[in-house]
């Protein structure tokens, strides 16, 4: 994965709403992210598989990342 796509796929992860990151089960998540990331930029089938992969060993991170969205949100309510 360059270093190229690994910016574009956390930009897509900034622009989808926190409910969204937080609440879709790990597979349809999977497939919103990688829908989402392919809208942005086409894609071949290996850069999806790759993609695909990172996405799934990044969920934990990127679940995280959501909720710390939702706290700082939170708390300068």
């Amino acid at each position: 994965m360059t270093p190229n796509m690994m910016r574009q796929f956390w930009a897509v992860i900034e622009s989808i709403q926190v409910n969204t990151l937080l609440q879709v089960n790990d597979s349809d998540l999977v497939q919103l992210l990688l829908k989402q990331f392919e809208a942005r930029q086409p894609i071949d089938a290996q850069d999806t598989n790759t993609l695909n992969t990172y996405i799934q060993s990044r969920l934990p991170l990127i679940r995280d990342t959501a909720e710390a969205r939702e706290s700082v949100r939170t708390d300068s309510y």
